[in-house]
């Protein structure tokens, strides 16, 4: 029970005079109720200074309980015996669920617009128009009123029982790169490099964690392909990794709907020169944002500290995206906060939740990036992923060397 969050919610719903709130998009379902829906079909009804229901498809059931919903109710989304919608459904259910609550006539907030969520499945469904189209036919004396600003700023300040989740998922992380980076050599594939970065995250449960739903996604970029990991989706291909090559290998672990942006790049031998100072530029422009951390800076400031650093190594073209984003609920969002970024007017506040991702990117050579996961604390920040963080940590030779001598 996130006594927390709760309350959050019942005070915003009082502030901005909604009556109750219905939503359905996976991480919205998660901040109203604390559950995380696997197939995108559950839907929360919060109403102010009322009860929150969730509905749920039958065999989500069990997963559902763990929640802190005042009541959950469960509906047949369908079988392959019978072509029914989804919407179709869950209607007389919803429509049930709003009878009982007995919503006044009022504002009610509703998601609209275009969205992006975490993979929670293979397939996720979204309901699109039809949620709002039932909610005017079952409530004709409301009005509907989105409610995107609102659900990203209840968001952006995680409560301790959300801030506890991102922890694990980080644990797992670092779990996974230490498993991992010991084992790379020249002449693997990015492929099975990508595996066992992937091996450490997965199961149902983490490193000493007593875990329902963890697991993630893992990517390896090697030499010219790790000057390309800018783009807006990591790619991992077949080139086979090279004595010479930086190795940059991302990851995304979630526990329960709670996320991770975690990046580590690795050398397969000492670092030579050139990789040397970007090296030294990455990790003292992380040092410089780390420190500008603290309740009351504006985001932009964040990145401009790490972003002069690394134009005094003289490699600022090759800084190709802000220093980070608010990360929790997904994984990467553009409308998460804070967006640590040139012209941001995000204001860093004690909860927050963001990635630090210096980076550098030149086409033909290669990229290093290091992404930590940090929470604004009331006096500064903690350091969610305090592991691998420098160049000896970062180069395989040196793990492999201190994994052979412990042996």
């Amino acid at each position: 029970m996130d006594s927390e969050r709760i309350s959050r919610i019942q005070e915003n719903l009082d502030t901005v005079a909604l009556t109750a709130v219905v939503c359905s998009l996976p991480s919205n379902v998660l901040l109203l109720t604390g559950y995380w829906p696997v197939v995108g079909e559950s839907i929360a009804i919060c109403v102010c200074g009322g009860p929150t229901v969730l509905l749920v498809p039958e065999d989500e059931a069990e997963l559902a309980g763990a929640g802190f919903a005042d009541s959950v109710e469960t509906f047949a989304s369908g079988t392959l015996n019978e072509l029914t919608s989804v919407s179709e459904a869950v209607k007389p259910h919803l429509a049930d669920a709003l009878y009982k609550l007995n919503i006044r006539p009022g504002p009610i907030g509703i998601e609209s617009g275009a969205s992006s969520q975490a993979a929670s499945y293979l397939a996720i469904h979204l309901y699109g128009n039809d949620l709002p189209n039932i909610l005017r036919e079952l409530l004709p004396d409301s009005t509907l009123i989105p409610i995107e600003e609102w659900i990203e700023a209840l968001k952006s300040i995680k409560t301790p029982a959300e801030l506890e989740k991102i922890r694990q998922a980080c644990a797992i992380a670092k779990n996974a790169y230490e498993l991992a980076a010991p084992q790379l050599r020249a002449g693997m594939r990015e492929t099975e490099a990508a595996q066992l970065l992937q091996a450490g995250l997965s199961g149902d449960e983490g490193p000493g964690l007593q875990l329902r739903r963890c697991s993630g996604f893992a990517f390896c970029m090697s030499g010219p392909n790790s000057a390309k990991a800018y783009a807006a989706y990591a790619r991992t291909r077949g080139r086979d990794l090279g004595l010479p090559d930086l190795v940059m290998m991302h990851c995304n672990s979630y526990v329960d709907g709670f996320w991770t942006d975690v990046t580590r790049t690795f050398t397969l031998q000492p670092p030579g020169k050139r990789q040397e100072k970007i090296y030294a530029a990455i990790l003292a422009a992380r040092k410089a944002a780390l420190v500008t951390i603290k309740p009351g800076v504006r985001a932009a400031e964040v990145d401009s500290a790490a972003r002069q650093v690394i134009q005094d190594y003289e490699l600022g073209q090759y800084l190709k995206h802000g220093t980070g984003h608010g990360v929790g609920f997904s994984a990467m969002s553009s409308r998460s906060r804070p967006r640590v970024r040139a012209g941001s007017q995000d204001v860093l506040q004690e909860g927050m939740v963001f990635n630090v991702e210096p980076a550098v990117y030149i086409e033909g050579y290669g990229g290093v990036r290091h992404c930590d996961m940090v929470a604004v604390t009331n006096r500064g920040y903690e350091l969610l992923t305090e592991f691998q963080s420098d160049i000896e940590d970062l180069t395989a030779t040196a793990i492999n060397s201190v994994r052979t001598t412990a042996i």
